[in-house]
């Protein structure tokens, strides 16, 4: 009897084992993939709206949570928003680990804001809202 449940637990644990195996991981964010990701810069929860002369503009970094600083030039790419929309559409993104950077203008105060977050998701394909923190 005890043999059999031996047996039960090992054959159990080996099931559990292969499904979890077959679970596919992301392991290389970056760009050609499907997923879009709409980043939306608020200041103090208020939009930041993307204009023709300051257009709102978001950095990414590939496969890190780490913040590579405001030195934009260390990013991978970036995407422009479109004049007077609230957000940024960034387009054919592959599932994996991201910072993010947005820059914009508050007219409200007529003053640059700028703030990012770390990101992450396994998403394969669909379309992703993010709020990004910016300020002065």
């Amino acid at each position: 009897m005890k043999f059999l449940k031996i047996n039960f637990a090992l054959l159990s644990f080996s099931i559990l084992l292969s499904f979890s195996a077959c679970k596919k991981k992301c392991t290389e964010a970056g760009t050609g993939g499907q997923v879009t990701l709409v980043a939306s810069p608020k200041h103090h929860v208020m939009a930041i709206v993307s204009g023709a002369l300051y257009p709102d503009t978001v950095f990414l970094k590939f496969n890190t949570k780490d913040n590579p600083g405001a030195n934009l030039t260390s990013y991978d790419t970036y995407f422009v928003g479109e004049p007077g929309e609230e957000h940024v559409h960034m387009e054919g993104l592959k599932c994996g680990d991201y910072y993010i950077y947005a820059v914009g203008y508050d007219s409200t105060i007529s003053k640059r804001v700028m703030g990012g977050i770390p990101y992450s998701f396994e998403k394969e394909s669909g379309e992703i809202d993010l709020n990004i923190p910016v300020t002065e």
